[in-house]
């Protein structure tokens, strides 16, 4: 599975990306400029924080998502997992998406290195409106995330797209499209599926939103999926996730259900529902 990549693999590539690597030919001077303008702006990842505000998400669950986010960016357990990367800092941006063709950025990319960074960032989560779409677009999701690595100014040791959501894709490319294309870049994909209500047919759920995440969404090395099925551990679980990202790690557990047999989970399945239900 995707999730259990070990985390010697991943202080590996991070060596690697670093280059810190024994046997590389010292650099010329021209390259020494370039390496000291480098480290101003190396973090230890570029994190994009892709937030669903999709109708099938009600108000309650929206509030409790950015309360979850803006509390868990300035905890100390997440300060303290900054500390403990080679650079000590991290690049974030965060944004809301529904349809293909809707995602709205909330924070443009930003370093956190302190208590102080991190409260400017959680305090600009909290004042922005709350906003609602129509549709699920996983994949679009994914496709507006992708350029926003290259365009921004920091080199991080991983490229990693947080992606929250209480449904699957049902509206544009299909998202394994978006996954393979996310991968092919670098960049890992991991997801937090949000299960904290019955399945509805009114608002496209389904039941297995967990299994779907892992066999369609994430990918990439150390990724993997925490699902939120209890309300009240809502905040607790996006915390424990993002101290996972920032940390290079992988959960110790499986954190989706174990079964006996391969789920097989249809990776159309959303959409599939949207043309029964709309035909369209």
């Amino acid at each position: 599975m995707r999730w259990c990549v070990s985390i010697g693999a991943l202080l590996v590539a991070g060596a690697i990306a670093a280059g810190d690597v024994a046997g590389i030919a010292a650099p010329d001077s021209s390259s020494q400029l370039t390496d000291a303008k480098d480290n101003l702006s190396s973090v230890d990842i570029e994190l994009a924080i892709a937030v669903d505000v999709s109708y099938s998400m009600d108000l309650d669950e929206l509030a409790v998502q950015r309360e979850g986010y803006a509390q868990a960016i300035v905890s100390k357990d997440f300060l303290q997992a900054i500390r403990t990367g080679p650079h000590s800092k991290v690049a974030v941006t965060y944004f809301e998406w529904s349809a293909s063709s809707d995602q709205k950025i909330v924070i443009p990319w930003r370093v956190i290195d302190g208590p102080e960074s991190a409260d400017a960032v959680a305090a600009e989560i909290m004042k922005t409106p709350v906003r609602r779409g129509s549709r699920t677009s996983i994949s679009g999701a994914i496709y507006f995330a992708m350029p926003l690595f290259e365009e921004n100014p920091y080199h991080g040791l991983r490229r990693v797209i947080d992606i929250s959501g209480d449904g699957p894709n049902n509206n544009g490319a299909p998202v394994t499209d978006a996954r393979d294309a996310a991968l092919q870049k670098g960049i890992t994909i991991n997801g937090l599926p949000i299960m904290v209500k019955e399945p509805s047919y009114s608002t496209m759920d389904i039941d297995n939103l967990d299994l779907y995440y892992e066999d369609c969404v994430i990918g990439g090395p150390g990724s993997f999926v925490v699902t939120i099925k209890d309300r009240d551990k809502f905040k607790e679980a996006i915390r424990s996730k993002l101290i996972l990202e920032v940390a290079g790690r992988t959960p110790e557990h499986r954190i989706v259900p174990v079964i006996e047999k391969d789920p097989g989970v249809p990776c159309l399945v959303g959409e599939k529902m949207w043309q029964d239900r709309w035909g369209r």
